[in-house]
């Protein structure tokens, strides 16, 4: 099938993809959906800048463009830009177009029966910002082009892939104690995302002010606004607070790994590092990051934009043999639905009970023993879980089967949009 043999288009769809990495992906993968189930020209999502992200990268310096156009073009057509045609209609300017404000997770119906009238009537409409504006749960027709969209036509560009490879590589040399074979510890102890969470760990007037800072450049009076009240320590307790290098580290030995186990550590900036970082390097001395993987000068070209160097962390977590989660988000979100997509269902992937861990670090009378056989238990239940099918309500990017993995990727039942 050719771009020819698709119905005539309906108009151009264009939206902003706001929010790191992975909640850009959510938002390409949902736009091909909708754009796919309107029989819309997609055109190539623009990357919305964040305060607290800063990275400027357009979508061709993160993913291969022309491999995204050429893998949906039997499914939904994609372009680089719009015709002059259309934008000389807004006098050239991107805010002069009619933008759909749409409410967060709304089902694919309303796009059929709200946005498409509206696509009929001036052929292009801008959605911005597109994150999470499309339900979980949607017919078999999206369904497909979603899982087309992530595991197929999303592929890190040229530059990112290959240096992401080749640090896989070394990892793995780094790893011949364990014949190859690493763990990859995805760690947020960045000071946005301590400032964000509003716990308190050593509570000291330095964190303190460091912390009433950081939210004050990047969320600015969010936190401070009258009437809030901030409770840490019940924010501990429900398990809402990152993990700590330290706490980390006391559950990965409590686990069964000993100081020989290859790590891999996924994080930004850690915060205070020299003094938080300490004891989780002398528990585990073969830890490695990118940082010391590569040179300098080989990190140069991604350092400053986080979006690319999280490319790379993503990738060389796709390849460890087991994966650790130790807190929520849209990296581990898409990771684990990549590694159950790459190997049959199912990964090792652990993602420790927080509550249940916040109890136990907080219990001043508990020995190792004790700590050690809950910790044996938790990682017991997360590597027995098996295959695990997506639910209700569940993300198909976390749970591809059966949507994505468990019948061919195109049948004819699943082709025709109900929105044409």
């Amino acid at each position: 099938m050719t771009i020819g043999d698709l119905p005539d288009s309906n108009g151009y769809i264009y939206v902003e993809a706001n929010g790191g990495l992975n909640q850009q992906r959510t938002s390409i993968c949902n736009a091909v959906a909708v754009a796919g189930y309107l029989n819309a020209t997609l055109v190539i999502p623009n990357f919305h800048f964040h305060s607290i992200w800063r990275d400027p990268s357009k979508f061709k310096e993160i993913y291969d463009e022309e491999h995204f156009i050429k893998t949906l073009k039997n499914d939904v057509r994609v372009v680089d830009r719009l015709p002059d045609f259309i934008m000389g209609r807004y006098d050239y300017n991107m805010t002069n177009v009619y933008n759909f404000k749409i409410k967060a997770w709304s089902p694919i119906r309303y796009y059929r029966d709200t946005v498409l009238p509206k696509l009929h009537e001036e052929l292009f409409i801008r959605i911005s910002p597109f994150a999470n504006r499309l339900s979980f749960d949607a017919p078999p027709a999206v369904q497909r082009l979603r899982c087309l969209a992530n595991y197929e036509a999303l592929r890190f560009s040229s530059p990112i892939s290959t240096f992401a490879d080749s640090l896989v590589a070394r990892m793995k040399e780094h790893s011949a104690i364990n014949n190859g074979k690493y763990v990859a510890v995805h760690l947020r102890f960045e000071e946005d995302m301590v400032a964000f969470s509003c716990c308190i760990f050593d509570g000291g007037e330095q964190e303190i002010n460091d912390m009433n800072a950081a939210r004050e450049r990047g969320w600015r009076g969010k936190f401070t606004k009258p009437g809030r009240v901030i409770r840490p320590g019940a924010i501990r307790v429900n398990g809402k607070c990152p993990l700590t290098p330290l706490e980390v580290g006391l559950m990965l030995r409590g686990m069964g790994f000993d100081n020989s186990t290859s790590i891999y550590l996924a994080s930004g900036k850690i915060y205070n590092a020299e003094k938080t970082m300490a004891p989780l390097l002398e528990m585990f001395p073969l830890l490695q990051t990118k940082e010391t993987l590569a040179s300098m000068e080989e990190l140069a070209p991604f350092k400053n934009y986080s979006s690319r160097m999280a490319a790379l962390d993503y990738t060389v977590c796709l390849h460890s043999e087991v994966f650790v989660t130790t807190q929520g988000g849209n990296f581990p979100h898409f990771l684990t639905g990549h590694r159950r997509y790459l190997y049959g269902g199912h990964s090792k992937t652990i993602k420790p009970d927080k509550r249940k861990l916040a109890l136990l670090f907080d219990n001043p009378n508990i020995g190792w023993k004790t700590f050690k056989r809950q910790m044996l238990s938790m990682r017991s239940h997360s590597d027995a879980k098996g295959v695990e099918l997506k639910r209700p309500n569940d993300s198909i990017y976390s749970f591809p089967c059966p949507d994505c993995m468990c019948r061919a990727n195109k049948t004819d039942d699943t082709k025709s949009s109900p929105a044409l």
